[in-house]
């Protein structure tokens, strides 16, 4: 498909391939509403967006506030007439053992984040998907199709993205809506430096 002029909201796009995703659709001029934590890390990405030729706007976002995705997707609505795509690429990894844990909230952090966060902005998203017959990607991981050790909350949240993904298109069916699971394998992006550690922190810090 092409993606001249169409209105994409993209998560997780202050770093990483959301980044660089943003910035590949720029030079096709799509219109984007770029989401993550940082704002000021997302105004170096809409400059750089717009310096390649798309059009963009920031919307500081924390997907595991269900009203601050719906908030962007208003945001993008507002801008742009509407939402042709949605990319759930915000996400949060992890580095250590299970039975090394001594923060048990960790698995409830990532679920939240890579899960509930993507489910929050597809249900925002979805109605002005569906009138645009547009797409839905959830950007997973192989570890979303096979256990990894060390890994176990991250792939929990990863599993959980391919079912919920893989049963939406299935209800989608017929309406037009197209919905793209992406399962990378390693990638060399700063999710890895913010990895948390048994002990629940960044275990760069």
């Amino acid at each position: 498909m092409t993606f001249t002029g169409k209105s994409i909201v993209i998560t997780g796009a202050s770093s990483g391939i959301g980044r660089e995703l943003a910035v590949a659709l720029a030079r096709e001029g799509a219109k984007l509403t770029l989401a993550a934590r940082d704002a000021d890390a997302l105004a170096l990405v809409v400059r750089d967006c717009e310096s390649a030729g798309g059009k963009a706007i920031a919307i500081p976002t924390d997907v595991c506030d269900q009203s601050a995705c719906a908030a962007l997707v208003k945001a993008a609505v507002d801008a742009f007439g509407g939402v042709d795509v949605l990319v759930n690429n915000a996400g949060i990894s992890m580095w250590g053992r299970f039975e090394e844990m001594t923060d048990l909230s960790m698995v409830e952090r990532i679920m939240r984040v890579n899960y509930f966060g993507a489910v929050y902005c597809t249900h925002a998203a979805l109605p002005y998907v569906k009138a645009s017959k547009g797409l839905l990607v959830a950007v997973s991981s192989l570890t979303g199709k096979t256990g990894v050790p060390t890994r176990t909350a991250y792939a929990a949240s990863k599993h959980a993205m391919q079912g919920f993904f893989d049963s939406l298109r299935i209800e989608l069916m017929g309406s037009g809506v197209d919905v793209l699971v992406v399962s990378p394998g390693f990638v060399a992006t700063p999710i890895r430096d913010r990895a948390l550690g048994p002990d629940g922190k960044p275990r760069g810090t």
